[in-house]
C-alpha cells in the first residue's frame, strides 16, 4: 500500500540518515520527512567528522571535494597561550557540510528512501500496534531525528533536552588560514562560559564559532565579533573578512533523554541528547546510535531481535567522563585558572579526553606549551546574514 511504511524517520540530517540507511539496507519501507526543501539549508552543526566515523560509517565514502583533513588541535588558554596536539593517527574531517547534507539525502534516494523534502512532521498518533502520522500514512515505528527541540518528542511523550549551549558559527568563503592544518579552540569565560570558541579550515573557506551555556532566564546571544576581534589573529584569520553564510542555534549538554523510547517511538540524535557535553559534537555517536536502532528495528520487524526501544536505551552513549569534566569545568568561574595550569598535566590529560578519547596524545612542539601571547590587533569582522 502506497501509505503503509514499516519506519517513518522525521530528519535527514547525520542521525535521521543513519537510521533510514540501516533499515532501507535490511529491506525495510521507509520513509523519511525533512522540512527544508534543500538539506544543506540552514544547518545548526560544524560538520566536524572524527576518525572513528570517517573510518567505520558511511561518511567513509564522502567525496573527496567534500573533505578536509585536520591531524592538529591548538588549544589556546585566555591569554593566548598555547598547546599544540596530536595523537598517533588520529584526525579530524572537516566538511562543506552543506555538500555533505546534499550527498546524504542522494545516499537515501540512491537506497530507495521516499525522501519528502520540504515536507514537516505535523502529528501522529497511536492506532494498534502503529503510528499515523498527519498527511503520510502509517508505520509500525516513528524515529524522531528532528533536533533539541523535538516535535516528535512532544507528541510521543518521550524524554526532551533539558541543558543546552547557544551556538554561532560564520562562513567565510575561499579565507585561508595561516595555519589551516589545526583545529584551532579557545577557552574564554568572557566570550564563551560554559564552553569554547573554535576557527578551523574547511573544503571551501574558514568556519569559526562560539558557544556558551544557555540560561533561557537569562539569553545572551554570543558576541562572536567580539571573540573574533580577540582571537582571530592567534588562530590565523585574515582580519576584515565579511562572512557568509551563518548557523546559529541550540546545542544539547545534558546527555541522553529519559524515555528515549516507547510503544515503537524512538529519539536518535540531538533529539535524543547523544551530543558529547564537552565538545558538543556527536556526529559519530549520533550516527552510530541511529544506525544501531536501524538495524535494531530491521531485525524486530523479521522477527529475529529484540525490542528495538530496549536496544536504543542500552545502545546511547553516557559520556560519563566528558559529563564529569563539563562539571568540573562549569565550576571555575574565572579565566587565570587556565592561564595558570594550560601546561600542567590534569589539564592535557582532560584535553586528550575531549579531543582524542582514551589515546595518548603527544605535543608538536619540542616543548611541552608555546607560550607566545599575540596581541589582538584592530580591524573588523563584519555582521552575518
Amino acid at each position: 500500500m502506497p501509505n503503509e511504511f514499516d519506519l517513518i524517520v522525521v530528519g535527514a540530517s547525520f542521525a535521521g540518515a543513519a537510521c533510514a540507511l540501516a533499515a532501507a539496507q535490511s529491506g525495510l519501507r521507509v520513509c523519511v520527512l525533512e522540512r527544508k526543501r534543500d538539506p544543506g539549508d540552514k544547518l545548526r552543526t560544524t560538520g566536524i567528522i572524527v576518525k572513528e566515523a570517517a573510518e567505520r560509517t558511511l561518511l567513509g565514502q564522502l567525496p573527496a571535494s567534500l573533505v578536509r583533513r585536520v591531524e592538529q588541535v591548538r588549544l589556546y588558554a585566555p591569554s593566548l597561550k598555547q598547546i599544540a596536539l596530536a595523537a598517533p593517527g588520529c584526525y579530524f574531517l572537516t566538511t562543506d557540510t552543506p555538500g555533505v547534507m546534499r550527498w546524504l539525502a542522494d545516499q537515501l534516494r540512491l537506497h530507495g528512501v521516499d525522501l519528502r523534502l520540504g515536507t514537516a512532521f505535523r502529528d501522529a498518533r497511536r492506532e494498534g500496534d502503529a503510528w499515523r502520522v498527519d498527511g503520510i500514512g502509517r508505520a509500525r515505528w516513528l524515529v524522531g531525528a528532528d533536533g533539541a527541540r523535538s516535535r516528535v518528542a512532544q507528541r510521543c511523550g518521550l524524554g526532551h533536552v533539558r541543558g543546552f549551549l547557544y551556538g554561532i558559527e560564520y562562513e567565510f568563503p575561499h579565507a585561508r588560514l595561516a595555519h589551516p592544518d589545526a583545529l584551532h579552540c579557545f577557552i574564554s569565560k568572557r566570550y564563551a562560559p560554559g564552553y569554547i570558541g573554535w576557527i578551523a579550515q574547511n573544503p571551501g573557506g574558514v568556519q569559526a564559532g562560539l558557544a556558551l551555556r544557555h540560561d533561557p532566564a537569562h539569553a545572551r546571544v554570543p558576541d562572536i565579533d567580539g571573540f573574533l576581534l580577540r582571537v582571530g589573529r592567534a588562530g590565523g584569520l585574515p582580519l576584515r573578512l565579511t562572512p557568509g553564510p551563518t548557523r546559529a542555534g541550540l546545542i544539547p549538554c545534558s546527555g541522553p533523554v529519559d524515555p528515549i523510547a516507547r510503544d515503537g517511538a524512538i529519539l536518535v540524535g540531538d533529539a535524543a541528547g547523544i551530543v558529547s557535553p564537552v565538545t558538543a559534537g556527536g556526529i559519530h555517536a549520533a550516527w552510530e546510535h541511529a544506525w544501531t536502532v536501524g538495524r535494531a528495528i530491521a531485525a524486530h520487524q523479521r522477527h529475529e531481535g529484540p525490542s528495538p526501544e530496549r536496544i536504543a536505551a542500552e545502545a546511547a552513549p553516557r559520556f560519563r567522563t566528558k559529563r564529569a569534566l563539563r562539571w568540573a569545568y562549569d565550576r571555575l568561574p574565572f579565566d587565570w585558572p587556565f592561564d595558570l595550569l594550560l601546561c600542567s598535566p590534569p589539564l592535557r590529560w582532560a584535553a586528550e579526553q575531549v579531543y582524542f578519547g582514551a589515546r595518548r596524545c603527544e605535543p608538536l612542539t619540542p616543548s611541552e606549551c608555546a607560550t607566545r601571547s599575540p596581541r589582538a590587533t584592530g580591524g573588523t569582522i563584519a555582521g552575518g546574514d
